[in-house]
């Protein structure tokens, strides 16, 4: 039972709410969630995803979903798809509430008449080299453009002709007319319309003119009643830009920016130009490549939405910016995971084991627990016999000291079922091991109460002729820790060994209907998940999610 009196610490964004609606300044909350659909998400932006989705519904307000599409040159579809996807997967219910900015083009168009009819907008024909060299530097203010002074009339008219199409991208461009010696560069008349002679994924050819984000943003927020626009930090300097919106446009209820820091992990790639590079150049095999920080690679990867919630949570929103190590990410992931998943038996680098003394073609049927600290997930059968697949390095011919599985005289338990002995052991040709010969003692069976002689080693196997078959794929970071992210000349240090693939691992056969996205605890040897790419029926691929220990204390 919760304590009354308890302290609950709010974030300084729920400060914020909180005196806003004290004051009366809304009635109720409206957030959004404003991505360009010029790529896919990343776990950053499940930060934003989830704070701006959570704060709606903490304070029974509104969460849209709003696709920020005024910029055509990069924008796809298919990125539209994958957002969607992601923020549902995330649990981001924007109940039917999903907008485009390309639905208010027109109400922009007509704001935009309006500060120029308020004398404050004009259009410029300045190009882009001459507004930057105009605009001045940190320590010295910028130069007015000669066409600053043009009158309502002219500015009306030019502004018509550059959405009649009449001008070349480039040729003009509309400015806000604000102050060219503010010390914010930002507020020296920015450009808040250029002309663009592109197709837009939503609007075709409609309009060749497009507004600039800084312009829309603040109007599609203050057309959808967002309350509380919620940013990122390098944003700061722009929200001056917004409030000048929102004020010379005279909204009843305008919205109010807050910036929080963004969420970094170490050694991760997060750049949309370096991604690209590495699809296009095939070292990763797409935009969900499992070794990617993406939100679709992290689905196809196994993660679950619940322990991005958490390690999201435990991050916190701050003003200031840091970075978190990528190992407490997975130390959610593996929390999350424990008591949820069934802990099978996997066998990755087999060797066969042959138990001499046990009946050929005798088959018996041993009962494991699913997983033993969720005694809910049940029970399960697993056939045995008197050939096995154990793991490659269960078996040493001349072990260290202290070493407690399998070697010649050595006894362990093969995990529930019996004590075996190692007898013996065949080579090949080259010297490799490839039968291990053991005898096993009856009398020890998993669950009969021996209480015998005990063994120090417990080693898992899986029953070689009803074992099925699998692709198991191993991920290291993509980048090198050692070295950094980058290098010097800004490419990417690249890790040789971020991807292993393993052809020929057996697995039990309560594998053989796993489908796309399942996941499991392979005993031992960590959590994997069903790649949904490019695993079939007769073919089963697992990705590595997660292995099963780590060095994180939180």
């Amino acid at each position: 039972m919760e304590n009354a009196n308890e302290v609950v610490s709010k974030n300084f964004i729920e400060q914020i709410i909180d005196k806003d609606l004290a004051e009366g300044h809304y009635k109720t909350i409206a957030t959004r969630f404003p991505p360009e659909p010029n790529g896919y998400l990343h776990i950053g932006h499940a930060k934003s995803i989830l704070l701006n989705y959570g704060l709606a519904k903490e304070y029974n307000g509104k969460f849209n979903l709003r696709f920020d599409d005024t910029n055509p040159t990069k924008e796809k579809e298919e990125f539209v798809d994958s957002i969607k996807k992601d923020v549902e997967w995330l649990g981001a219910d924007y109940e039917g509430r999903l907008f485009f900015a390309s639905d208010y083009f027109e109400q922009m168009y007509e704001a935009a008449v309006k500060l120029i009819k308020k004398g404050k907008a004009y259009v410029c024909d300045l190009s882009a080299d001459e507004i930057r060299e105009y605009r001045g530097t940190l320590t010295e203010p910028g130069k007015d453009s000669p066409y600053r002074n043009r009158s309502v009339e002219e500015n009306l008219a030019l502004f018509e002709d550059m959405k009649a199409g009449k001008y070349e991208d480039g040729a003009k461009v509309l400015r806000a007319k604000i102050d060219m010696a503010s010390p914010n560069i930002n507020m020296r008349d920015p450009v808040i319309y250029r002309v663009a002679h592109m197709t837009h994924h939503r609007t075709g050819d409609k309009w060749c003119i497009y507004p600039m984000y800084d312009f829309a943003h603040p109007i599609e927020d203050a057309i959808e009643g967002i309350t509380h626009s919620i940013c990122t930090l390098e944003f700061e300097d722009h929200r001056p830009l917004y409030d000048w919106v929102v004020r010379e446009l005279e909204y009843e209820f305008p919205p109010k920016q807050i910036e929080f820091a963004k969420l970094y992990l170490t050694n991760v790639i997060t750049g949309k130009r370096y991604i690209k590079k590495l699809v296009e150049e095939g070292i990763v095999d797409g935009w969900d490549d499992p070794r990617l920080v993406s939100i679709s690679a992290l689905r196809r990867r196994g993660f679950t939405p619940e322990s991005i919630k958490a390690f999201i949570e435990a991050a916190g929103v701050t003003k200031s910016q840091g970075s978190i190590d990528y190992p407490m990410l997975e130390h959610f992931l593996r929390e999350d995971l424990k008591l949820k998943k069934n802990r099978m038996l996997a066998v990755l680098d087999p060797v066969k084991l042959i138990i001499d003394n046990y009946p050929e073609g005798e088959v018996e049927y041993l009962e494991a627990d699913n997983n033993v600290e969720n005694p809910e997930l049940g029970k399960r059968t697993i056939p045995f016999c008197r050939e096995l697949y154990i793991e490659r390095d269960d078996f040493m011919e001349n072990p260290p000291k202290k070493y407690f599985r399998l070697f010649p005289g050595n006894e362990v338990r093969l995990m529930h079922a019996y004590f075996v002995k190692c007898e013996s052991f065949v080579k090949d040709e080259n010297g490799k091991v490839i039968e291990i010969h053991c005898t096993y003692d009856k009398e020890t069976k998993s669950g009969s109460g021996f209480e015998g002689r005990k063994v120090k080693g417990t080693i898992h196997w899986v029953a070689a002729p009803f074992a099925t078959k699998a692709e198991v794929r191993l991920y290291e970071n993509i980048v090198d820790e050692e070295k950094g992210v980058y290098n010097e000349d800004g490419s990417l240090n690249l890790n040789p060994n971020s991807l292993t693939v393993l052809k020929e691992c057996y697995l039990e056969p309560n594998f053989a209907d796993a489908k796309a996205f399942d996941s499991f605890q392979f005993v031992r040897n960590g959590y994997f998940c069903v790649d949904c790419k490019d695993s079939t029926k007769e073919h089963l691929v697992f990705n590595r999610i997660v292995s099963l220990k780590s060095s994180f204390k939180m």
